[in-house]
């Protein structure tokens, strides 16, 4: 093989190596959450089988935050900057999302909670982050997000703020065939 063949293949693994951690990257983040409990990554779907009992002595703030992975071209925010709930009781909040562009785009949102040891205690029933969301040229959208504050959220803790960060998700639903 010459050098000059020599040097290509090595680009062409380095070029696949780089895809493959990219494609890899969420769910091995996914698992480092999961192991070290860090970035307040919440858990799937949360379905209530009883009636919830409702805390009516306290009051929990819940902000909401929205974020865009560099490059995403989407408006993305939350109806509503922060609201304030009592545990035990099912809240419902909407997010907007916009695709400005003349292209459609495949996005996915993640979430993360703060305080981090606060993470258990909020519980999603229905989230748009739960499923991707492709949006066509210039569609717009409002996402709904219903959820619970545990009643056994330690009482240090009066704030939660859930963030979201959406990603565009495009080539990696093309890859998939999505």
């Amino acid at each position: 093989m010459t050098e000059h063949g020599r040097a290509a293949s090595k680009l062409l693994g380095i070029a696949i190596g780089m895809f493959a951690f990219g494609f890899l990257l969420v769910p091995l983040y996914d698992v480092f959450c999961e192991v070290t409990g860090f970035n307040g990554k919440t858990d799937g779907k949360y379905v209530v089988t009883d009636t919830p009992q409702v805390d009516r002595e306290r009051l929990v703030t819940v902000q909401f935050l929205t974020n865009k992975n560099a490059g995403m071209p989407f408006e993305f925010r939350p109806k509503q900057r922060m609201m304030k709930v009592h545990p035990g009781e099912i809240n419902a909040a909407e997010f907007y999302v916009r695709n400005p562009l003349d292209e459609t785009v495949t996005a996915q949102a993640v979430p993360s909670v703060t305080p981090f040891n606060a993470a258990s205690y909020l519980h999603k029933t229905e989230c748009f982050c739960f499923e991707q969301q492709q949006l066509a040229g210039g569609e717009s959208l409002d996402m709904p997000l219903r959820f619970i504050v545990d009643r056994e959220l330690p009482s240090e803790v009066s704030t939660l703020t859930l963030s979201y960060t959406l990603y565009d998700i495009s080539q990696d639903a093309v890859a998939l065939n999505l």
